[in-house]
């Protein structure tokens, strides 16, 4: 269902400068809206997976509207890790290196703060991770 007209009243648009200046105020140089840029970087092993979640946040945020930057794929990051065959230190036996491929992709959601919060707090594989860096932009001729 719609607002009610109470609730479009009590919404006020942000002030600019125009507006201050129009109301006989002391304008100011700046807009005093401020934008949120989340970005997030969702690693795996498993690109299968990782590529279904970015599919699914892709998809969510067309369906909201969302201004949304990305998928950006970063080239895949092959990593070994060495196995000693005993904990003791003076051993220098060791089995065959353990190698995997980590795959990175990077997105980025502009303002939707709400959309790019319940991201953020879904319940993923255990086999992605999923980190959030979240930005606050002023507004053209913030300080």
């Amino acid at each position: 269902m719609g607002a009610t007209l109470r609730e479009y009243r009590s919404v006020r648009p942000p002030k600019t400068y125009l507006s201050r200046f129009l109301r006989g105020g002391r304008p100011r140089l700046h807009n005093t809206t401020m934008t949120f840029v989340t970005r997030l970087t969702l690693q795996s092993g498993d690109r299968a997976a990782l590529d279904s979640i970015v599919d699914d946040i892709k998809t969510t945020a067309e369906r909201k509207g969302a201004a949304l930057k990305g998928p950006h794929s970063r080239p895949p990051e092959k990593l070994s890790v060495p196995q000693h065959a005993r904990l003791h230190g003076d051993d220098d036996r060791r089995f065959s290196s353990w190698k995997y491929t980590v795959f990175t992709r990077e997105l980025e959601i502009h303002g939707h703060d709400n959309l790019a919060r319940n991201i953020a707090e879904q319940n993923f594989p255990d086999s992605v991770h999923i980190e959030a860096e979240v930005e606050q932009i002023r507004g053209v001729g913030g300080n």
